[in-house]
């Protein structure tokens, strides 16, 4: 089922199955050469990560790009990873701040690369999961695996249409470095600003298509 879920996930993000689009199990199974049965979980875990939703009586669609969505998950994120991330920097050593660098390298390197689409996302949330890991909130990470899970089509967005690219190269490495200098509230003001400003970009290019 796992692997099901990946394709239909990875089309939903990358804007081959769009906002609105009905999901038929039939077709879905057609497509990609498997029975209807785990096409139905996936779509059930995807309707749990905001990614579907499912109607009685009317099956399966792609959620709605939303500008209200937009700023419900980026404000609840500007609260609450400054949050994790102010108990983490305290427990930061030279092993974390490797692992951190080692992960921006492959952001990095992904980036100026368009056919590696499908890993931007993933090394940008595996770069803040990095930075968060030392506070051990447990709690508080699994709110922020939900919300980046929500959030990554809108990130992929903001990263193909706006300047987002440059930005993220920039604005990664100097949160790393306010980390390394255990600039607590230097760290915790960057990245709420950081969250915002990624926002801000999408809704105005949403905006500008409409």
């Amino acid at each position: 089922m796992q692997h099901v879920l990946d394709l239909i996930k990875e089309d939903i993000l990358s804007g081959v199955l769009k906002s609105g689009e009905p999901l038929r199990q039939s077709v879905l199974a057609e497509k990609y050469q498997i029975s209807r049965i785990p096409i139905r979980e996936a779509l059930l875990q995807l309707e749990a990560q905001g990614l579907v939703r499912v109607e009685a009586h009317k099956g399966a669609v792609v959620t709605e790009i939303s500008i209200q969505e937009i700023d419900e998950l980026f404000n609840l994120r500007a609260i609450l990873e400054p949050y994790i991330l102010e108990f983490a920097i305290p427990k930061m050593d030279q092993k974390c701040f490797d692992q951190c660098d080692s992960i921006l390298t492959k952001l990095e390197k992904a980036l100026k690369d368009n056919d590696k689409i499908d890993q931007w996302s993933d090394y940008n949330f595996e770069f803040h999961n990095c930075l968060y890991l030392p506070a051990n909130l447990n709690h508080s990470l699994d709110l922020v695996n939900t919300l980046n899970t929500r959030c990554d089509r809108y990130i992929r967005m903001q990263l193909l249409y706006t300047d987002g690219i440059d930005k993220a190269e920039e604005e990664h490495r100097e949160l790393l470095r306010l980390c390394q200098e255990k600039d607590i509230k230097g760290a915790s003001k960057y990245l709420s600003k950081h969250i915002l400003a990624a926002s801000t970009a999408i809704k105005q290019f949403l905006i500008s298509q409409q």
